[in-house]
């Protein structure tokens, strides 16, 4: 039996491709429409997992995402990196002259800004997905038409890759979540995803962050979200990292002394390779 991965957008879309990297390609994608309907998802017991982009080398945190992160209170049991190209497909014999339209994701659109203001004659429109406009250009046969999305994209419609790398900065890269209901035994972990808040006096985070130091744990994340409803008044996520695992736990334990609502989002292996 497949593993069930639920993913925001259409298959060959860069979360599928995140899901296929962490898991293997023995999955089965479950395409939804949005972040918040693959949560839906997993709660419903349709899907074993998540795969959830959380940040991007160029564009930051997508902060929408912290919020189910804490409405859900789902378990974070890895992560995985991924190296974003973006490549111009059209459908094959199509010729860069012949090109009058390009469509793809705001975001993919902006990442190519330099190219496209390379072609000026190309008319720029946005789509809901990378993968979704591939597969438009290929359902409906436009010849006209150029989709900006990854090679998985092309290789699944059927599409020509015109142009490679058309992407302005080349190091470019994004960092997905893999979320299930519960937390999995490891063996080994060396990362973790925390939340909690600081009273409001002056150096309670800074109290809280030298917890962290003391033990010799790296801090290779910082994000502040408003606490909903309250003025002022703010909510921590931080992702630690460490190679001693007595460490960690003498910080964590310092650190419940001076937080509130503290919460251990995950605790998994740390994989940044890409």
């Amino acid at each position: 039996m497949s593993i069930k991965v639920a993913i925001q957008g259409t298959k060959a879309s860069f979360h599928e491709e995140a899901a296929l990297k962490y898991f293997g390609n023995k999955i089965e994608t479950i395409e939804c429409d949005s972040f918040k309907k693959t949560c839906e998802v997993l709660k419903q017991g349709k899907a074993d997992y998540v795969a959830m982009a959380i940040e991007n080398s160029i564009a930051g945190s997508l902060l929408p995402n912290y919020n189910l992160l804490r409405d859900y209170r789902f378990q974070i049991v890895g992560e995985v990196y991924l190296h974003i190209q973006l490549h111009l497909m059209v459908l094959p014999g199509v010729k860069l002259r012949d090109v009058k339209f390009v469509e793809s994701h705001p975001i993919a659109i902006q990442q190519c800004n330099d190219y496209l203001e390379e072609n000026p004659h190309i008319k720029v429109s946005e789509g809901e997905d990378t993968a979704a406009c591939a597969r438009k250009i290929s359902e409906q046969q436009l010849k006209d038409t150029a989709a900006i999305a990854n090679q998985l994209a092309a290789k699944l419609y059927g599409l020509e890759i015109l142009e490679r790398r058309i992407e302005t900065n080349k190091k470019n890269y994004t960092r997905f979540l893999i979320l299930a209901i519960d937390a999995e035994e490891k063996g080994s972990v060396n990362k973790a995803s925390l939340s909690f808040q600081t009273g409001n006096g002056v150096g309670s985070l800074s109290t809280v962050l030298q917890c962290f130091a003391e033990q010799h744990i790296n801090l290779s994340k910082i994000q502040s979200m408003p606490v909903l409803g309250k003025r002022n008044e703010y909510e921590f996520y931080v992702d630690v990292e460490w190679q001693n695992q007595s460490e960690y736990d003498m910080a964590i334990r310092k650190v419940l002394k001076h937080t509130i609502n503290f919460n251990i989002m995950g605790e998994y292996v740390k994989n940044d390779k890409v």
